[in-house]
């Protein structure tokens, strides 16, 4: 399958991959800032933005043979690898896999204990319903502070404070992407996230957690750094899931200074 790609900017590439929701459009927020100094190249991964659903099964697995086979066909052997949240597992399992260069995670999945999982699904999947039931009213709604607080008290530490256009591409892809469901069985209903034995990773591993994220738990990135001993671990204040949202400057420098 060949992913759709968005490629702007120049100087060393940095390989964008995005979570749950809006596909290469979730980086929006920091796109500009990034391209002053590297080339982005923000893929779009099967059933999201502007790349078909797969045909087979759908698993963090596949996903990340999705990006591993790009990564190849497009001759990128050692590229930076940035992600979030479903995107932030896929980079570091591309990194456990030996597959890229230097790598950052944006409030990685996969590193929950079971009730956690469970909680995450329970939450996370009327959510979803919901902006799927308000879809043709979600322009409306995200418009003003009221309502993006309704809708994002999940995702953002201070949604009152955001724009309309930094939330909506990804909250109208979360409604209206094909692969939106089966991605979060993938997430909610398989395997939790291997790790990888110090030493084993082919650059630098870090990881950015939000101290207020309440969809990946901040507890858990002791997990994560536990799972990848190689990793730093940098904490966003003041954030919830979404650094691209509540922290875009921050996030910026810190893949900027993360990544060769």
């Amino acid at each position: 399958m060949t992913l759709n790609q968005v490629r702007r900017g120049s100087g060393s590439p940095l390989l964008m991959v995005h979570g749950l929701g809006a596909g290469s459009r979730s980086w929006a927020p920091i796109v500009e800032d990034l391209t002053e100094r590297r080339e982005v190249i923000a893929v779009d991964l099967p059933g999201f933005g502007k790349t078909p659903a797969l045909t087979g099964e759908v698993s963090i697995a596949t996903l990340t043979d999705s990006v591993a086979d790009f990564i190849r066909e497009r001759g990128l052997d050692g590229v930076s690898t940035v992600g979030q949240s479903m995107g932030g597992r896929i980079v570091l399992e591309l990194a456990r896999r030996g597959i890229g260069g230097d790598t950052v995670a944006l409030d990685p999945g996969g590193f929950w204990s079971d009730r956690e999982q469970a909680v995450f699904g329970a939450t996370l999947r009327p959510s979803i319903a919901l902006v799927r039931a308000l879809r043709g009213a979600l322009p409306s709604l995200l418009g003003n502070p009221a309502g993006r607080t309704l809708l994002l008290a999940q995702l953002s530490a201070r949604p009152w404070a955001l724009s309309r256009d930094t939330v909506l591409p990804d909250v109208l892809g979360l409604a209206c992407s094909p692969s939106t469901g089966d991605a979060l069985d993938a997430l909610t209903k398989g395997p939790k996230q291997e790790g990888a034995p110090a030493g084993t990773v082919p650059g630098r591993v870090t990881i950015g957690w939000g101290r207020r994220d309440l969809v990946t738990l901040p507890r858990q990135a002791a997990r994560a750094t536990d799972l990848f001993p190689d990793a730093v671990l940098h904490w966003f204040e003041r954030c919830g899931h979404f650094p691209q949202w509540d922290s875009p400057h921050e996030a910026t420098r810190l893949i900027l200074d993360s990544t060769d």
